[in-house]
């Protein structure tokens, strides 16, 4: 048995954290059933080179460089969700899911939006993207503004992806008013909710603004933080008797310091709910050889936990986490449109 096929034996359904379609064909082969996408993934793929016939195709058409940029990401979204499609009839809408990122510009300081201006945002753009479509999740980032879009876009059917989740307050705002949406539909059978936890970048943060914590302790935040939320998620739900499950999605599974193992992450979290992770990562956990067993609910010692808990200020973690977050997906968002501006300038040339 493969690496990654053995990941998915321990009852871990793999995403890929790209729409690449060449990496779609290859991660469907190491079981991939679903996959991401976000501005920084569509930015990266439109530097590629790859996608310039259909750019000047959509340049001709006359329209702007924001309809560009997401007909694009419209465009690649909808093949993914062809490649994944199959798997979401067969699991009968459990897997197979494709997400959808909203415009991360909606966050933007400089558009100065209100609270209220942004939360409608969301929901105008989720039903617009999220409609119609049997596989396609709408990814809200949690943010106060998607924290209140959230109920509405539940209730009026869209399948949500909560992101950039990097605390158990965060994520209990989300799932709460997730269920409050649900319970305005006229079924629960179609209902279905993820909760993308960050990862990696927690453990980032430790090391920079935790340097108190003890070599046992430095570098296991993230998996002790998204365990728990985890295992919040699981007792939550488990009374709930729904046909689909509502499921934690263990994100940023890449590892960023080069003395980690590139399956410290993957590892970390077999055996249960969804791991969406990049393709370099894929690639290295299938080469490594090696076989997955379930880890998801095996915790470190109780003297680390309390160490954590005692240490780390998960408010303030949120608040220089999710700073960050908002505009590392903003500034690939602009970068994007400014590629297309740029592609369009060499057309008229």
């Amino acid at each position: 048995m493969s690496a990654l096929k053995s990941l998915v034996a321990t009852g871990t359904k793999l995403w890929l954290d790209s729409i690449d379609p060449e990496e779609i064909i290859r991660n469907l082969a190491y079981g991939a059933t679903g996959a991401t996408s976000n501005p920084i993934i569509i930015a990266d793929l439109i530097q590629t080179g790859r996608f310039d016939k259909e750019l000047k195709e959509l340049i001709a058409k006359g329209l702007d460089d924001e309809t560009i940029a997401w007909t694009l990401t419209d465009s690649l979204v909808r093949a993914a969700q062809n490649s994944f499609h199959e798997v979401w009839k067969n699991t009968h809408c459990d897997d197979g899911w494709v997400s959808f990122e909203l415009d991360p510009l909606i966050e933007d300081p400089a558009r100065n939006l209100s609270l209220d201006e942004q939360k409608q945002q969301y929901i105008t753009l989720a039903k617009k993207w999220g409609a119609g479509h049997d596989n396609r999740m709408i990814k809200i980032p949690a943010t106060p503004a998607g924290l209140a879009a959230l109920e509405e876009i539940v209730a009026a059917g869209i399948t949500p992806n909560v992101t950039l989740i990097f605390t158990m307050r965060q994520y209990h705002a989300a799932r709460d008013a997730c269920w409050r949406g649900a319970q305005r539909r006229d079924s629960l059978a179609r209902f279905k909710s993820v909760y993308s936890i960050f990862v990696s970048r927690v453990d980032v943060y430790t090391e920079k603004h935790v340097p108190s914590l003890s070599p046992e302790a430095q570098g296991l935040v993230g998996i002790v933080n998204a365990k728990q939320i985890w295992r919040d998620n699981t007792a939550f739900w488990a009374s709930k008797n729904l046909p689909l499950k509502q499921e934690i999605i263990f994100a940023s599974t890449g590892t960023k310091k080069t003395t980690d193992s590139p399956w410290k992450y993957v590892e970390a979290f077999a055996g249960s709910d969804i791991e969406t992770n990049p393709p370099k990562t894929n690639a290295d956990v299938e080469k490594s050889g090696k076989i997955f067993t379930r880890q998801v609910d095996q915790m470190p010692p109780s003297s680390i936990l309390e160490e954590i808990a005692q240490k780390v200020n998960y408010e303030h973690l949120e608040e220089t986490l999710m700073k960050e977050g908002i505009q590392k997906f903003a500034d690939p968002q602009k970068a994007l449109l400014a590629l297309i501006a740029k592609k369009r300038a060499e057309q008229s040339r």
